[in-house]
């Protein structure tokens, strides 16, 4: 009786537990690999690609979406991370009213070069010196 009560058990268990098998995570946080570093110039390309429209030339806003060259989207406020995020998940509207963002596909790689590039841009216009 104990031993059929454990067989009838045992399988619920062990698909409670997961059954043991595990599926790759992907990359969750949409990040380039370890190491890796951006460059400017890569990401001026992607930008003009895939943000100006939205984002403006050198990151100045228009009536789409956001300058980027304000001090809420310094690396004190917001991290590369939520760069990466952003065009992984997109992005409702929460610093005005210029609309939702949304997710892009565009690898974490072009993403961290871009990143790069605003970083630049934001120097030089005086909202952070690195």
């Amino acid at each position: 009786m104990k031993r059929w009560l454990f067989l009838l058990i045992l399988p619920l268990l062990v698909a409670a537990c997961g059954g043991g098998e595990s599926k790759p995570a992907g990359n969750a946080l949409h990040l380039p690999p370890p190491g890796f570093v951006g460059d400017g110039a890569k990401g001026a390309v992607v930008y003009r690609q895939n943000c100006q429209s939205c984002h403006g030339a050198e990151a100045s806003g228009t009536e789409r979406g956001p300058s980027l060259l304000r001090g809420i989207y310094a690396p004190n406020r917001h991290a590369n991370l939520a760069f990466h995020l952003a065009v992984k998940n997109g992005v409702r509207a929460h610093h005005d009213s210029k609309g939702d963002m949304p997710p892009l596909q565009v690898s974490p790689e072009d993403v961290e070069h871009v990143i790069q590039y605003v970083r630049e841009l934001q120097v030089k216009a005086g909202v952070f010196q690195p």
